[in-house]
């Protein structure tokens, strides 16, 4: 370190740069300033050769006094200093004009010249900056020389015409000139050399400051030799000067202190976004990656941060980036002992010095420490060190050293304990949000069961991916998981999660982006695969998920299905699209379903079925407001008397674009997305309506109505019954719902509370494709049913199979024994109503008697078709029409 001991001397660092770039010194600039130094210590000492042959010597007794008090008084301005950073420029200011001048009014030169010898070097060897003494040697002896040369020749010059301590006054301005010129040349010597206009400028604020200390020392000096009681006021003067200098120096430090800690948090913040911007892209999971993108060469330009505004000659900063445990050891300043760089995790575990509670700085001095702490110290190569933990939310992130200040005339201080207590205050919270911020956006991207990436983080990850080549999507989908989740529970069924995602992981390599999409789907992203490729990378991941789980004491075996899609279609539309990419390959896992091997690609002709789905769903309600759903109905005549008794409502779709739709193609698609009711409630009504004008016209017919699923587990499905009930004036017992047995058992616990509310009401009600369920006779005592409806595919198969007529009659005599009614739907020849007739089976429906009808073909067909029975005709109830099917 350079440093020059006049008032506004620059200060000159080579080794503790000034923030954001250290500035190096090549070995040659090096050897120019080595030179440059003997070229000032050479000069120096010819100058005050001349200065001593040209002023003689005159010793007085009361030099023994002056002198000891003229070195105290260099010494003592050294210490008392206001440092300014300007740039790369240290602005050292002090009052070093003070004591110059009153060794120019009142000691010889030899004597001045000695004391600040002894003073500077003794401030430069505290300071630790020995290493340029003879640049600081000749300096002093320049600054010594020339103003007692300067006063000299203005006393000789202006003799009586002056005071003698005008004179002085130029020769100790001058002092602050010839440290200034020193340092420009100083700088130019070490290659920082500067412009003639910031020249001008730095020459003009050191005149300017020394000319005021100047001014400050001729008043103290007047009033303490000319006035009485001059000393008191001189002290006064003093007091009133150093308290402004303090306060102006306390600015100082804390717009520095300020400076400083936004620096810092500002650079581990930036780390911070890079670290997480990285973290992001990477689909492994959060614990094993938050903190590794992050070098520990972004922590540098930190320690030197910290380093500098403490004034340390050295700064260790260990930090813990990786949550495994391992510490990066940082050191910024003079080079640090080899054995404490080896292990930084476990200095933090064992050593003395970083074992802190808390988060409060300690200071260790070796001169009274203890004998473990000093044998740290020793290892350190320390005199004194301050040690502060760096504490996150519930973790040590590190810690950070402070080994010895450059100045030890005083040490470390309370501004410095302070300072350093809010830097690593500052520095933790920052690394604290770092590693949140991290965490946050690797919990955006991936999933929190299986650490994968998750349906976002896929997109982001495919659409990358697309810009650069083709690739193949597989979409994986692991059955039989909500059996495990219902039988085991929902952890087991998470483990069993859990273990598909490493299996997929462990046969495909890290190097394979893999996300889980949702509960049981997984996606997987094949770079530069052809679809041939994929199929068998398919098949045999099929097999992997494929293989028993085992949970707890069970071993559970699974099926999956696999579907995937070429980022290159045969379309060209939407080829880069993401979503349009995930979606064909979920129509192919839906077609893979159907097929054998569980595996199927995508192809064009499978979108437009799903988009003919799509579209259905999508069109359905405003199909029902638009007239194009119309109710149908199917004649039910009671067996033998061929009465008619009644009719089943069936919806036809009058689709504008795919013409005329059946109940199989829309209704399993409107029921599953949860349009059924609207359906429900559309028939229903329409039924009652048809109802309530037979009655007026005085015919007592039934309508069936078939029911969802949906239907049987809506709690106020009764009550909106039982209102339209009343809206209509329609008596109950008139309104049949068909329901069937998987409806029933999909949820037995709320379907069958909701049946019973609507047998309360007098509904009647049917179970639908009797003989087809997998639990028909174990369930049906415990339904509240009316009638069973015998399936069509057995009353079909009568006339030709011996079984189909066994199962009919079985039901027959089944319903009959359970007082129930029986219906046979199916009926297209006379043989099968013969047959029916003959097990005595109380309903037929079927193409026999009438296919459905519209409610206009169906009200032709009764007046056509059918003639009036005579009240108690045949068995007709008395003072009711009855119609028969001729």
């Amino acid at each position: 370190m350079i440093e020059h001991h006049r008032s506004s001397g620059a200060t000159v660092d080579t080794e503790v740069p000034r923030p954001p770039v250290r500035s190096e010194v090549s070995p040659r600039r090096r050897r120019i300033f080595n030179g440059f130094s003997l070229a000032v210590l050479f000069t120096g000492v010819l100058v005050a050769a001349a200065a001593a042959w040209a002023l003689p010597f005159h010793y007085d007794p009361d030099l023994l006094v002056i002198g000891p008090l003229l070195a105290a008084g260099f010494l003592l301005v050294e210490q008392l200093t206001i440092d300014v950073d300007a740039k790369r420029v240290g602005w050292t200011i002090s009052f070093t004009e003070i004591p110059l001048l009153l060794g120019l009014l009142t000691a010889p030169f030899e004597v001045v010249l000695a004391a600040n010898l002894v003073a500077g070097l003794a401030a430069q060897v505290g300071k630790r900056a020995a290493t340029h003494v003879s640049y600081n040697a000749g300096v002093l002896c320049w600054e010594i020389a020339v103003p007692f040369l300067v006063a000299a020749g203005c006393n000789d010059l202006l003799g009586s015409t002056v005071p003698l301590w005008f004179c002085a006054g130029v020769g100790a301005v001058s002092s602050s000139l010839i440290s200034c010129g020193c340092a420009v040349a100083a700088l130019h010597a070490l290659g920082n050399g500067m412009r003639v206009s910031a020249g001008l400028l730095l020459g003009g604020r050191t005149f300017v400051v020394g000319l005021l200390n100047t001014s400050i020392g001729l008043v103290g000096y007047e009033l303490a030799t000319n006035t009485r009681w001059g000393w008191t006021l001189v002290t006064v003067l003093a007091v009133g000067v150093l308290a402004l200098y303090r306060a102006y120096s306390g600015l100082l430090r804390e717009q520095r202190d300020l400076e400083a800690l936004s620096d810092v948090s500002l650079r581990v913040a930036r780390s911070g976004q890079r670290a997480a911007r990285a973290l992001s892209d990477s689909d492994a999971p959060a614990v094993s990656a938050i903190g590794e993108q992050v070098s520990v060469e972004e922590w540098e330009p930190v320690a030197e941060r910290i380093r500098e505004q403490l004034n340390a000659t050295r700064v260790v900063l260990r930090i813990s980036l990786d949550p495994r445990g391992e510490v990066r050891t940082l050191v910024s300043g003079a080079a640090q002992p080899g054995e404490m760089t080896e292990d930084g995790a476990a200095l933090l575990r064992e050593c003395p010095l970083l074992q802190l509670p808390g988060t409060h700085v300690r200071s260790f001095r070796l001169i009274d420490a203890p004998e473990e702490i000093r044998r740290s110290l020793r290892v350190r190569g320390a005199h004194e060190a301050l040690v502060v933990p760096l504490r996150g939310t519930n973790q040590l992130l590190g810690a950070i050293e402070v080994h010895d200040r450059v100045s030890r005339w005083r040490g470390f201080g309370r501004a410095d304990v302070r300072l350093l207590h809010t830097l690593a205050s500052h520095l933790a919270t920052a690394m604290d949000n770092r590693r949140l911020l991290a965490r946050l956006r690797h919990d955006a991207y991936h999933d929190p069961l299986t650490g994968l990436l998750n349906r976002t983080g896929f997109r982001e990850m495919t659409a990358e991916a697309l810009h650069e080549d083709a690739a193949v999507v597989l979409r994986v989908d692991l059955e039989l998981l909500t059996t495990v989740s219902e039988a085991l529970g929902y952890a087991w069924g998470d483990r069993m999660i859990v273990a598909a995602g490493r299996r997929m992981r462990e046969y495909l390599g890290s190097h394979v982006p893999v996300a889980r999409l949702e509960a049981n789907s997984f996606a997987v992203l094949l770079h530069g695969h052809t679809e041939e490729q994929a199929a068998e990378i398919a098949t045999a991941l099929r097999e992997v998920i494929a293989e028993p789980y085992p949970l707890d004491r069970l071993v559970v075996e699974a099926t999956a299905v696999v579907g995937y899609v070429s980022s290159v279609p045969a379309e060209e539309d939407s080829a880069g699209d993401v979503d349009v990419l995930l979606q064909r390959a979920d129509v192919a896992v839906r077609a893979a379903r159907s097929g054998e091997d569980g595996v199927r690609g995508y192809v064009p002709s499978m979108g437009q079925i799903f988009l003919r789905r799509f579209q259905l769903v999508t069109q359905f309600r405003q199909a029902l407001e638009c007239g194009q759903i119309e109710v149908h109905y199917q004649p039910k005549v009671a067996l033998p008397s061929r009465n008619v008794v009644g009719s089943e409502a069936l919806v036809r779709w009058s689709h504008p674009e795919y013409g005329r739709l059946s109940p199989d193609e829309f209704v399993p698609v409107v029921e599953a997305t949860g349009l059924v009711d609207a359906l429900t409630s559309f028939v229903l009504e329409r039924a009652l309506g048809r109802i309530r004008n037979w009655l007026d016209r005085g015919l007592r017919l039934s309508v069936a109505v078939n029911l969802s699923v949906r239907n049987l587990a809506d709690e106020t499905f009764p009550d909106r019954v039982s209102e339209a009930f009343d809206r209509h004036e329609v008596p109950p017992g008139l309104l049949t719902f068909e329901l069937t047995e998987s409806s029933v058992m999909a949820d037995p616990d709320r379907s069958l509370p909701v049946l019973r509310r609507l047998r309360a009401l007098g509904v009647v009600l049917a179970v639908d494709d009797f003989g087809t369920g997998y639990s028909s006779l174990a369930y049906l005592r415990q339904l509240p049913i009316d009638e069973v409806k015998i399936d069509k595919s057995f009353v079909l198969g009568m006339g030709t199979d011996l079984s189909d007529m066994a199962v009919v009659r079985s039901i027959v005599e089944l319903g009959h024994s359970l007082e129930l009614s029986v219906v046979a739907e199916g009926v297209e020849d006379d043989a099968a109503r013969d047959q029916l007739v003959g097990m005595n089976c109380d309903t037929a429906q079927g193409y026999l008697i009438s296919r459905p009808l519209s409610e206009e073909r169906f009200e032709a067909w009764l007046w056509a078709r059918t003639s009036k029975v005579a009240p108690g005709e045949c068995g007709a109830p008395s003072g009711e029409t009855v119609l028969r099917v001729n």
